[in-house]
């Protein structure tokens, strides 16, 4: 797996290694949210949650799947690491969030399914994740061992019923996280101590080969998540868990320290009895079926493993920039809506301070202040010309001075949620008595707008007006002053509570 380049450098590399390799190799990508998962020019289509929030969501997702599938056939990946089928069942889990398709067990369910149509369509893989499932905890398994925590019962009506699903459907691969699951881990083997059964699933013959191979019946490959993630690392000696991961029956290694040390620890595991035989076999087993059902053998024999430069044609094609353009109108949500400022207009709020807050894990590059002034200012606005802090830093601090220097605050808010970031959390420049915190709620209008993380009204309950818009492409900005306007109604629905489950965030 590469990290996402150019196309046609990605797809030089990958013709490289195909062309150079006696068995065709399994090539993939973290294709969630576009063909951008592998190749930096390809279609930003929309993060999963984005698609969620859309009235037509399972076409949506199906164009989700195609697009991003679509893409990585033509730089020549054959194997998604998506559709992520976690449910985003806490608000405060920083890895969920954008990246499932809310926290409704049948909403993912549908939507995966959709998803995984357009992959089949692009003859892709789909490698389903990350079971036994992210998303009950409120940490981060890129940092330690996580816990699904749900009961027996609560797993199988929920997660349970996601993986059921897409095993009956045909999902080729499953990832398993480094995440624990105490209560399937107890009823398999009720000898284990408490923290046994908190091992990561990626450790464990009992949620590996009993949960997922024997309950439900999945007898397709299993990949492990990136093992030098700190949930894993951390859980076991790297000499033991190393061959102890396919022992316990995952058939894939992902990642490594160091690969000749992981090669010599798993080839120890071997020489001393940890790895059987019977196991590798059964793994290589597993590995070779997957390759001979996308075909592999037979596009090496006709040269097609990877595409001609000319399938790069189809990255960013009208089509696609088309469906994205429509899943950012359709998606926007008017989260709340308590003192009717909407719609906005220059001549009813000519002046406009703009607050934007960006985080470094940004997917625009920063670029979302440019964009938002930029459509702002063709709407007619006046707005700041750098941000809305330059914009006061020169005028008077009291009430009535801020007053009369604008007619309408609006904040953006881009903080996505990323790996070895927990806490997403608002922040503010110079304290309380900062230009840029939200002191005048009462005083002038404000808007909050969130082009990521759809919780921020946990902390800007003061805000009356709030938008989700989960992505900050140039389509959603453009999608969002259009609807901030009137010129174009919010279809969005939110596919989690944005409330937080607090009665105070709504008034």
């Amino acid at each position: 797996m590469y990290r996402p380049g150019m196309g046609a450098e990605i797809q030089d590399i990958h013709r490289f290694l195909q062309e150079n390799t006696k068995i065709p190799l399994l090539l993939a990508a973290n294709l969630e949210s576009g063909g951008t998962g592998t190749a930096a020019d390809g279609t930003n289509f929309a993060r999963p949650m984005q698609a969620a929030a859309c009235p037509n969501e399972e076409e949506q997702a199906y164009r989700l799947g195609y697009i991003s599938c679509m893409e990585g056939a033509a730089v020549g990946c054959n194997w998604s690491f998506a559709p992520i089928v976690d449910i985003d069942k806490n608000f405060r889990n920083p890895i969920t969030n954008l990246r499932t398709f809310g926290d409704d067990a049948d909403r993912v369910l549908r939507m995966g399914s959709a998803y995984l149509r357009g992959a089949d369509e692009a003859g892709l893989a789909v490698s389903i994740k990350h079971f036994p499932g992210d998303g009950v905890d409120e940490r981060d398994q890129h940092l330690h061992t996580t816990t699904n925590s749900l009961s027996i019962e609560e797993w199988m009506e929920s997660y349970g019923k996601i993986y059921r699903g897409f095993i009956d459907q045909g999902a080729k691969t499953v990832m398993v996280g480094h995440i624990a699951q105490p209560a399937w881990t107890k009823r398999k083997n009720p000898s284990l101590t408490p923290a046994e059964c908190h091992m990561p699933a990626t450790l464990r013959k009992e949620i590996v080969g009993g949960l997922l191979r024997e309950e439900l019946r999945f007898n397709g490959l299993v990949v492990t998540d990136a093992t030098p993630m700190l949930g894993y690392t951390c859980a076991m000696e790297r000499k033991q868990a190393v061959p102890t991961s396919i022992a316990i029956g995952c058939d894939t290694f992902l990642f490594n320290r160091d690969f000749d040390e992981d090669y010599r620890y798993m080839l120890e595991g071997y020489q001393s009895g940890i790895l059987t035989d019977e196991r590798l076999e059964e793994a290589l087993m597993r590995i070779l079926g997957t390759k001979a059902a996308l075909g592999l053998h037979k596009k090496q024999k006709e040269g097609t493993l990877v595409p001609k430069p000319e399938a790069l044609d189809i990255l960013h094609c009208e089509k696609f920039q088309g469906w994205a353009k429509e899943c950012a109108d359709q998606s926007v949500t008017l989260a709340k809506n308590v003192d009717s400022v909407l719609p906005i207009s220059p001549e009813t709020y000519k002046r406009v301070v703009l607050f934007v807050t960006e985080s470094e894990m940004a997917g625009q590059g920063g670029q979302l202040e440019k964009r938002l002034r930029t459509a702002l200012e063709a709407a007619g606005f006046e707005v700041c010309q750098e941000s809305g802090e330059a914009y006061v830093k020169d005028q008077p601090m009291n009430i009535e001075g801020f007053k009369q220097s604008c007619d309408l605050v609006i904040y953006a808010f881009n903080l996505p949620s990323a790996s070895d970031n927990t806490a997403i959390r608002l922040f503010w420049k110079n304290g309380m008595m900062g230009s840029c915190m939200p002191w005048f709620t009462k005083e002038v209008p404000t808007i909050g707008i969130s082009f990521a993380n759809p919780y921020h009204l946990l902390d800007v309950p003061m805000m009356k007006t709030y938008i989700n818009a989960y992505n900050d492409t140039e389509e959603t900005v453009q999608a969002v002053v259009e609807k901030l306007t009137g010129k174009s109604e919010f279809f969005g629905k939110s596919p989690v509570d944005p409330f937080c489950g607090r009665e105070d965030t709504k008034f």
